[in-house]
C-alpha cells in the first residue's frame, strides 16, 4: 500500500475480508477514499455496508485484509485510529438529563478535550436549543446533536450513517448544507445512505455494494452517463423539480424543530 499521506488517499482498504459463519458479509474488497472528499457507500440491506464500516471504524475486527485510515493500521492501532474520526452516534447512547452543552461537553472529555460547546451546537444550528435537554428534540435536533458529538474531536474523518433517515424534507435538506459545509472545512466524510438523490448531491464518489462485494465505484455522474451510454430510458421524463421542490417552495426553507 502507498502511503496515505503522500498520495492524497486518507482511507486505504485492502482484500478486506469478514464471514460469520457460512455467511461471508464482506468478500475481499479493496478501495481508496480521497483526503477530503464525501464518499459514499451505498447497497440493499444486507451488501455488506455496515460491516465495512464498522471494520473501518475499528469496531470490528475483520478477518484478513489491511485498513489504513491517515496512514495508521486499524486491527493494530485501533485506540489510535479511534482519536481521529468522528462517528454518528445513535439515540441511545445519549444522556436523557443533561443539557446538549453537557452532552458535548462530556464527549469532549472522552478524548480528553476542553470542547466549547456552544460553538459546535452553533455549528449544527443547535444554539438556540444549547440548555436544553435530549429527549424532547425533534429527530433533525436528535441527528444534528449526533454530529455535533462527533466533531468533538476535530475528526479526519467523519463516519455518518443514514444522516438523513425520518427527516422531514427541510431537515434533510439542511443536512445536505451541514455535511457539505463540514467537507468544505476539510473533513473527509463517509456515508451510507439509501437515498439515492442525497448520494448524487452530497457524495464526490460512491461504491456501490451487493453481496459483500463492490461491484461499481466512480462518481454519480459517471455512473449515470454509463447508464445512459447503454440506452437506458425513464418510463417518465424527468422534470427540472420534483414534489419535494414543490413542497419546500411551498412551506418555506427554514427549520421545523418544534
Amino acid at each position: 500500500m502507498s502511503d496515505a499521506a503522500g498520495d492524497g488517499y486518507v482511507i486505504e482498504v485492502e482484500n478486506l475480508v469478514k464471514c460469520y459463519d457460512d455467511l461471508t458479509a464482506v468478500n475481499d474488497i479493496s478501495f481508496n477514499v480521497r483526503r477530503g472528499e464525501v464518499f459514499g457507500l451505498l447497497g440493499p440491506n444486507g451488501a455488506g455496508k455496515t460491516t465495512t464500516v464498522e471494520i473501518l471504524e475499528g469496531m470490528r475486527k475483520a478477518d484478513s485484509g489491511t485498513v489504513l485510515i491517515d496512514g495508521i493500521d486499524v486491527r493494530r492501532q485501533p485506540k489510535r485510529v479511534k482519536n481521529i474520526i468522528g462517528v454518528q452516534l445513535q439515540s441511545a447512547q445519549f444522556f436523557d438529563h443533561l443539557k446538549l452543552t453537557e452532552i458535548v461537553e462530556l464527549f469532549g472529555t472522552l478524548y480528553g478535550k476542553k470542547v466549547d460547546a456552544c460553538s459546535l451546537l452553533e455549528r449544527v444550528n443547535l444554539e438556540e436549543k444549547a440548555r436544553s435537554y435530549y429527549p424532547p428534540l425533534s429527530g433533525g435536533q436528535k441527528q444534528r446533536l449526533s454530529i455535533a458529538v462527533a466533531l468533538v474531536n476535530d475528526p479526519v474523518v467523519l463516519f455518518l450513517d443514514e444522516p438523513t433517515t425520518g427527516l422531514d424534507p427541510q431537515a434533510r435538506r439542511h443536512m445536505w448544507e451541514l455535511i457539505g459545509s463540514i467537507r468544505d472545512d476539510g473533513t473527509t466524510v463517509v456515508m451510507t445512505t439509501h437515498y439515492m438523490e442525497e448520494a448524487e448531491e452530497l457524495c464526490d464518489r460512491v461504491a456501490v455494494m451487493d453481496s459483500g462485494s463492490i461491484i461499481r465505484l466512480d462518481t454519480p455522474d459517471t455512473l449515470v452517463e454509463e447508464l445512459l451510454a447503454t440506452g437506458f430510458t425513464h418510463d417518465r421524463q424527468p422534470k427540472p423539480a420534483n414534489l419535494e421542490d414543490v413542497f419546500i417552495s411551498l412551506t418555506g426553507r427554514s427549520l421545523r424543530d418544534e
